[in-house]
């Protein structure tokens, strides 16, 4: 039995697509209420199009993203809807609608839509990722000392739990210079023939480092040539301070997985995620949580575990909280319609502006590489003499919001984004100068 006729069976229809809205459920858009789709590289309305108070300039967006109109608009229409009618909406959606989402976000990130499950978080993907990887006892899951807690206590855990070993290596040790050639070597050097994993991230919020991912991918790939095929490693990326910055298609990224929050740096609904694999990766993996569309399905009888799209087998089933879910692609949507190649050159413009400025003030050590080929979107740096959580609280006295990276290591941090411009760049700069 196919979806559809599941569904008629249960004497619900399938006109009602969550992503394009029948008369049945009356909505209301950005555009139903005369404001204007954003032209590519229109920051200013772009800007508009968020209640983000104008209090403050906001240099710390990246935590947690303010909901763009489009988004909230649809949120609501799914909030309506679950509100008024909550068994009939569900079920009307609940085994077409993770397909629909997961192709919007291949729109957006390349790849299929049918290797991408969703998630909650970033947090939620890398749990699900490195607990259900098929690894034996003995084996060796490499990651580096610059990655989140979120990655460090995920492989601990399964670390704890399956007797498989984990090891920790530096990629570089003075962030601001960093090299490729540097990474790489080092990367060579922590790869044994137990590894069968290697974990990083893209972006390193605790320095602004953004690794050079397909470079390290060739160098894999390269050493994955000399072993039989049980004894190759899978590259494993925490992805999320790059996902919305970097014009980079995942496919061609170089990692087989890819594991991102969507309410960060995409404007995504809060509570949203993704996991991107290859196929040679979701093959080496277990479910962890059962899947209410594609796991349901098989429980049912309805259809063969071969048919079901592994992305949507794999995502975490559960009632959630749908309408944010539900309301994803609006965010994916809103960057293709800005330009994902406007976007990444507009977040680099600012933060080049930033690092320039604090480089050129001799009471300020600029951690984060100078070069946009290694670093993205987050800008480190300390004040001499000021511990990084007072030059936060000043700033904050001062009407700029920054934040200090939460690590072992503590630096302040600046994050311009699309919603910042150069004049606040300029005004957040200056208020670090007077510190000197």
């Amino acid at each position: 039995m196919k979806r559809r006729e599941f569904l008629n069976s249960l004497g619900l229809g399938v006109g009602m697509s969550v992503l394009a809205p029948g008369a049945a459920l009356a909505h209301s858009s950005h555009t139903d209420q005369g404001i204007s789709p954003v032209k590519a590289g229109d920051w200013k309305a772009l800007r508009n199009l968020f209640p983000l108070t104008r209090d403050y300039i906001q240099l710390s967006t990246f935590l947690l993203a303010s909901h763009p109109k489009p988004v909230a608009d649809a949120i609501e229409k799914h909030r309506r809807a679950f509100d008024e009618n909550p068994s009939d909406y569900w079920h009307q959606n609940f085994l077409t609608i993770d397909s629909e989402i997961a192709n919007s976000a291949a729109q957006y990130m390349g790849g299929k839509g049918q290797n991408i499950a969703l998630t909650d978080s970033t947090t939620m993907g890398l749990g699900m990722v490195y607990s259900g990887l098929k690894l034996q006892a003995g084996e060796e899951i490499l990651q580096t000392v610059h990655d989140h807690y979120s990655t460090d206590m995920s492989l601990a855990y399964r670390a704890k739990r399956s007797g498989v070993k984990v090891q920790r290596i530096a990629l570089y040790d003075d962030p601001a210079k960093v090299s490729v050639e540097q990474v790489l070597a080092r990367l060579k050097a922590g790869i044994n023939p137990n590894t069968r994993v290697f974990a990083a991230t893209w972006v390193h919020s605790s320095t602004g480092v953004k690794l050079p991912i397909r470079a390290m991918a060739d160098t894999i790939e390269g050493i994955n040539k000399t072993r039989k095929s049980a004894q190759q490693i899978l590259f494993c990326v925490d992805g999320v301070h790059g996902f919305g910055i970097e014009n980079q298609d995942v496919a061609e990224l170089g990692c087989d997985f890819f594991i991102a929050g969507t309410h960060k740096w995409i404007f995504g609904p809060r509570g949203t995620g993704v996991v991107w694999g290859n196929d040679k990766a979701w093959e080496q993996s277990e479910v962890v949580i059962p899947s209410f569309s594609g796991s349901y399905e098989v429980w049912m009888g309805l259809m063969e575990q071969k048919k079901v799209p592994i992305g949507e087998h794999m995502s975490p089933g559960g009632f959630h909280s749908f309408e944010h879910r539900w309301a994803l692609p609006e965010a994916f949507k809103l960057h293709l319609q800005l330009g994902k190649e406007n976007v990444q050159k507009r977040i680099h413009q600012l933060n080049q502006q930033t690092k320039r400025g604090l480089a050129n003030m001799s009471h300020v050590t600029l951690y984060t590489p100078e070069s946009s080929e290694l670093s993205s979107g987050l800008v480190c740096f300390d004040v001499h003499g000021i511990e990084p959580d007072t030059v936060v609280d000043r700033m904050h006295k001062k009407g700029i919001i920054m934040s200090s990276t939460p690590y072992r290591k503590i630096y302040a941090r600046f994050a311009p984004s699309l919603l910042n411009n150069e004049q606040e760049i300029e005004t957040a700069l200056a208020e670090i100068s007077n510190m000197g």
